[in-house]
């Protein structure tokens, strides 16, 4: 395992988790690790693509690959603006080869690639869109010049949900992954099931990175698998992190992958330790450029907010996309924001470095809104906010206003401020430590508000 350590100075890469092995395949694990990587990108330096998808937002200025994503849990994740809203793909047109088809008995491939079962209880579900017939075959034929045999090939992407419109999608994008070989084909996809994408996300990923049909198990995915294993992501999230950033099979492991976490922790200064946590949180990390929109964001904000470096890897280690938001058009608007209802430089970087993802959030439909509902209803000063930034991530329609209505009508609302911190705890410490009753009697009551609350809304809009 001694190819899978980025740098002699980063010990916190380690060799990837048993998973449960049999022998050979552990040792299949080791030879593989060391394989060549075959990918279009030999430069660390990721470049920038010129093409731009139909998606595009000033808010989001990095638009290096084709994901996103939502990582806010809480009950406020709607509120959040979508992230990286520039998507160009990644092209590897002429430069994949493609491995010739070797048919294998079902299941017993993936027993040898992880020693792992050959997919997840997903796969057994096949697509309830009916099958794709010969017919609707012969019409794209027709209409896109479809080889003919392609057809065993996209009738079995069929049973994954995809339909005519992801196959033109597909065809579009980059037509040579519809020339593979239908077992080579079920080779790849069967083992992405089996290290824990689940069957409903593989049309996802087919649509937006095509050529992952094209990427041989042994000289590609594995080793990729392995390199996630080695920074640390748990067996369990493997799945989560391909689905999130398919993309990654394109970036070679030596030149992309392992110069992109050498770079978190020598130049960024991520604690080795936090590697893992902020590539879970932001799986884009590892094919997006970081070196130029870390310097200029660590210059940012130690000129406008007086930050220290190390406030500025805090923010970075519990938000990876801040790396990845537009100066101008995403992080000083809501700074100033902050500043014209009353905050302090300090107040704010107080707020940021606890509570960064604010900067995610939008103006109007998040901040204003719960601002004014803070000074207005709650009675509270803008400064309480620094010691309750949570209440910023909260949501207001689900968690907010429930629980201070429901105190009030309980008349066991506090005099003067609104204590923020009654929207802390769970509904059921809420119901138990400040409102005294059942929890389901805040719920019935949190629903009744929710109802009559939309009902004025479409009041308003006259339906």
């Amino acid at each position: 395992m001694l190819c899978l350590s980025l740098n002699p100075r980063i010990p916190f890469l380690s060799p990837p988790h048993p998973l449960s092995l049999s022998p050979h395949s552990v040792a299949s694990l080791r030879r593989r690790s060391c394989a060549g990587v075959f990918s279009s990108h030999s430069n660390p330096r990721i470049l920038k693509s010129n093409r731009r998808n139909r998606r595009t937002s000033a808010y989001y200025e990095d638009d290096e690959d084709d994901e996103s994503e939502s990582e806010l849990s809480d009950d406020d994740s709607s509120d959040l603006e979508e992230a990286y809203g520039n998507r160009p793909s990644v092209s590897l047109t002429s430069t994949c080869k493609v491995r010739k088809a070797r048919p294998t008995k079902t299941g017993s491939r993936l027993k040898l690639a992880l020693g792992s079962p050959a997919a997840d209880s997903d796969s057994d579900n096949q697509s309830k869109n009916g099958k794709f017939t010969e017919i609707q075959f012969q019409k794209l034929a027709e209409e896109l010049d479809f080889d003919e045999k392609w057809y065993p090939l996209i009738k079995y992407l069929n049973t994954f949900g995809l339909n005519e419109s992801h196959f033109i999608s597909i065809y579009e994008r980059h037509m040579p992954s519809l020339q593979i070989n239908l077992a080579s084909a079920q080779e790849r996809l069967e083992f992405l099931l089996s290290v824990g994408v689940k069957h409903r996300d593989i049309k996802r990923i087919l649509v937006r990175q095509p050529q992952i049909l094209e990427y041989t198990v042994e000289n590609n995915m594995m080793s990729h698998v392995i390199f996630l294993l080695g920074i640390g992501i748990p067996e369990a999230r493997i799945g989560q992190i391909i689905t999130a950033a398919p993309s990654l099979f394109s970036y070679s492991v030596e030149h992309s992958l392992k110069p992109t976490i050498r770079y978190l922790v020598e130049e960024v200064g991520i604690k080795g330790s936090d590697v893992s946590k902020v590539v879970q949180l932001s799986p884009q990390i590892l094919v997006q450029r970081i070196d130029n929109s870390w310097t200029s964001r660590l210059s940012f904000l130690s000129k406008e907010l007086g930050a220290p470096r190390e406030n500025i890897v805090k923010m970075v280690t519990k938000h990876p996309q801040l790396l990845h938001y537009s100066i101008e058009d995403g992080i000083l608007p809501r700074i100033n924001f902050l500043r014209s209802i009353g905050m302090r430089n300090s107040e704010i970087l107080k707020v940021l470095t606890s509570l960064t993802q604010v900067l995610s959030l939008s103006l109007e439909r998040n901040l204003r809104p719960k601002y004014l509902y803070l000074v207005n209803e709650l009675r509270n000063e803008v400064q309480s906010l620094t010691k309750y930034p949570m209440y910023l991530s909260l949501s207001l329609d689900q968690r907010i206003r429930p629980r201070h209505r429901f105190l009030v009508s309980l008349k066991k609302a506090p005099k003067g401020p609104f204590p923020l911190s009654s929207f802390v705890p769970t509904d059921e410490s809420f119901c138990q430590q400040w409102a005294g009753t059942s929890l389901d009697k805040y719920l019935a009551f949190r629903q009744r508000l929710l109802l009559t609350d939309f009902a004025k809304k479409y009041e308003k809009k006259g339906y």
